[in-house]
């Protein structure tokens, strides 16, 4: 069997021969009850493949592919983004627990990629990367941006590496903003929500904009979340999301369009508990000083001009970004039984820019239709990333109690790094027409220097090289292909390769050897996808088989119970395979009896098998991941009426504690709880929801009104966290909540 770079060449080489084939059909509109014919002389060049995230641009796209609208969003009374994405076949998402267990931060992972922070997917906002540091620090422990400003989330599984990087095996995510619209006009809307425990959260969202005669628009976006969550020492979350985006069009087929976002956020994270407390009461707090803020202002300008046969555009953005905490770290003397309390502080700060032109042409050879497009990115990061501890005081608590007030004293730098990237991607493809099939073939090439730096002073005291440089280049191949068997049918396959550099954090501690990143590698990942799409707007599915085969996964290795001499430390083995099924389908009712009209039902189902494949836990599950993940939804529209009822379930999922890569130190694989909380099997869980709406139509501004409840049934779960916040998170309980919007 040819190679993948072969099978891309011999694709390439036939793209400059004509080929007279069958003309195929292409469709104008996947949801329409009759699309016309349209032969491909009516191709338009595509461009920028996520593009408006339209119907027919996820039914023709050549991987997994699913977008939630806003219709959605609103209708699921998400206060993180996080409810949403569970949605989605193939993402998982863990509850807010452990160091980055915030409401701020993002923990999602894609068919069965690690979830915490979520460092493996491209996650971006309106296109631009959401990470400080897409390279150098791509973990996401702040989500710079609030779910009432969203129009849309666009989740690409498979289908966009050859454009889309760095760490991107794990698929895109673009959480798209409310458009400018056409005509003047704005809504706003209100969330409350609670339970039996904690206080009252309240979400709000504002929006107005319009477009001039001239083609000039102008938008302004605000949504924010405060209040407190249902555990205790959860009290501040406090959440701003401000965004101005304009947009001039001054030609058909030219527009310059610009944003400025402006995000603060703060949050408790009241974290993990032990089994003992988690049993006396799940929803108490340990930790009464730790907490998570967040900073970030970014612009961003582009131009583009798109017509019939080509397209050009060329974008620019800017961000800075800050984010800080303080974690209380609690060791046990084992000599004298007491326990070590000391709180400390992580202030760190991140500058990007960039700048991305692409381009795109179409070509006729014979009946062979092809666009062929050419990007490059040019990115510069820079970090400050610095550590304080404050004093240290003894006790014989295990915690620190609410009532008493120890650290009050000045804080002592520990930590001073610095650090920068300089990165370059370059990507060109081919997407051919030909008959009833489209072809992708496709090449990215990253090139990457990245340094990190510890600046010792009379408090900062550093262990092993102060000054360490990385460069890497990778030629990344990628092969996608859709067969149209009609306009509602679609088949498609891809292989493709991810690549991500090695982390500031890495290049400054040690491997699994002791020994300063001496021999840690670059990830690289291979991915394969092959399904099927249907859809004729009444009713769709879709099945997507999948293999991931990460290589060279870098893993953190800690210290192994009960094995002397064992440290924390990275290693290149962590190599895994994930594979499995998602599948999806939606159907209208409408379709069997006109009096079932409005009534419709959606579902999804995953199988994910990841494991491990060398170590101690060779063939074993990976840890936080459920095999099985399941939606079910119900909704029901009659007259100013909708009701929505709608369930999510996961299996178990496993803490297993670290495996070892060194077979004279084996380690075991926990599955029994362990006192602290923090190892052993999670159990499966399934949540209910249901809410109803009211619509009062336009003599009350477009009022709406809607109540509803979350968990309906009230079942108790909870995840675990295995770093310094470690134990028990309980989930969400019951919680009610309310809505109302206007529009004017």
């Amino acid at each position: 069997m040819p190679s993948l770079s072969r099978a891309i060449a011999l694709a390439l080489l036939a793209s400059a021969a004509p080929l007279y084939a069958q003309t195929a059909s292409v469709d104008s509109s996947p949801h329409s009850e009759k699309a016309p014919t349209t032969n491909l002389e009516g191709v338009h060049v595509t461009g920028d493949w996520l593009g408006d995230a339209t119907s027919r641009d996820v039914q023709n796209h050549p991987g997994a592919r699913t977008v939630i609208r806003r219709e959605q969003i609103v209708e699921a009374a998400p206060t993180q983004v996080r409810d949403m994405l569970r949605r989605i076949p193939g993402v998982q998402v863990q509850e807010s627990n452990g160091t980055g267990g915030s409401d701020i931060s993002l923990n999602v992972g894609v068919r069965g990629l690690t979830a915490r922070l979520s460092p493996r997917s491209t996650i971006l906002l309106d296109g631009v990367p959401i990470a400080v540091a897409p390279y150098g620090q791509p973990q996401v422990s702040m989500m710079p941006m609030a779910v009432g400003n969203l129009d849309a989330i666009d989740v690409v599984r498979g289908g966009g590496s050859v454009r889309f990087g760095p760490q991107n095996v794990g698929g895109i995510i673009n959480f798209v903003t409310r458009e400018i619209p056409e005509t003047f006009g704005g809504t706003a809307g209100v969330m409350l929500q609670g339970g039996a425990h904690g206080g009252i959260q309240t979400q709000s969202n504002a929006f107005v904009g319009g477009t001039t005669a001239q083609g000039l628009g102008i938008a302004l976006l605000y949504s924010g979340v405060k209040g407190p969550g249902y555990r205790e020492r959860h009290n501040q979350t406090n959440i701003d999301d401000v965004m101005l985006k304009a947009r001039y069009a001054f030609s058909a087929t030219d527009t310059l369009s610009s944003s400025l976002h402006y995000y603060r956020g703060q949050a408790d994270m009241p974290g993990g508990l032990s089994q003992a407390d988690y049993n006396a009461d799940p929803f108490q707090s340990r930790r009464p000083f730790d907490d998570f803020r967040g900073l970030r202002k970014d612009a961003v300008l582009k131009y583009s001009h798109v017509d019939d046969r080509r397209s050009f555009e060329v974008q620019t953005y800017y961000t800075d970004s800050f984010r800080g905490s303080h974690i209380e770290t609690i060791a046990l003397n084992s000599k004298t039984g007491q326990y070590t309390h000391q709180l400390n502080a992580y202030p760190r700060n991140y500058h990007t820019f960039a700048i991305e032109p692409r381009y795109s042409q179409l070509f006729d050879w014979g009946d062979w239709k092809h666009e062929i497009s050419v990007g490059y990115r040019y990115l510069n990061e820079a970090m400050h990333e610095r550590t304080l501890r404050n004093n240290q005081y003894t006790s014989a608590l295990y915690y620190t109690p609410f009532d008493t007030s120890p650290y009050d004293g000045f804080y002592v730098r520990t930590g001073n790094n610095v650090g920068g990237t300089e990165a370059h991607a370059f990507y060109i493809d081919d997407t051919i027409n030909a008959g009833h099939w489209t072809i992708t073939p496709g090449l990215r090439y990253e090139r990457i220097n990245i340094w990190w730096q510890a600046l010792p002073d009379a408090t900062v005291i550093v262990k092993g090289p102060a000054y360490r440089r990385e460069k890497y280049s990778k030629p990344l191949p990628s092969l996608n292909v859709v067969y149209h068997l009609s306009e509602q049918w679609k088949l498609y396959a891809n292989a493709e390769t991810s690549f991500g550099s090695l982390q500031y954090f890495q290049i400054g501690q040690k491997n699994a050897q002791n020994q300063f990143a001496d021999g840690l590698a670059p990830e690289k990942a291979r991915t394969y996808e092959i399904g099927t799409r249907y859809d004729n707007g009444v009713w769709g599915a879709e099945a997507t088989a999948f293999r991931i085969n990460f290589d060279h996964e870098l893993q953190l290795v800690g210290k192994i119970a009960n094995v002397a001499n064992s440290h924390d430390g990275w290693t290149n083995l962590g190599a895994t395979t994930h594979k499995g099924l998602e599948t999806a389908a939606h159907l209208d009712f409408s379709t069997f009896d006109e009096r079932l009209r409005g009534l419709s039902l959606w579902g999804t189902a995953t199988f994910t098998k990841a494991t491990y494949n060398y170590g101690s836990f060779a063939g074993r599950d990976l840890p936080f991941y459920s095999r099985r993940t399941a939606n079910l939804g119900l909704r029901y529209e009659r007259a100013q009426w909708a009701f929505n009822l709608d369930a999510f379930s996961q299996s178990r999922q496993h803490s297993p504690g670290t495996p070892s890569f060194d077979p004279t130190k084996p380690a075991d694989y926990i599955t029994i709880g362990t006192p602290a909380g923090d190892y052993g099997d999670i159990p499966g869980w399934t949540t209910w929801n249901a809410r109803a709406e009211y619509r009062f139509g336009p003599s009350l501004s477009y009022l709406k009104f809607a109540a509803g409840v979350k968990n309906l049934f009230d079942r108790r779960y909870f995840t675990r966290s295995t770093d310094n916040n470690n134990g028990l998170y309980v989930g969400q309980p019951r919680t009610y909540f309310v809505q109302a919007s206007v529009d004017f």
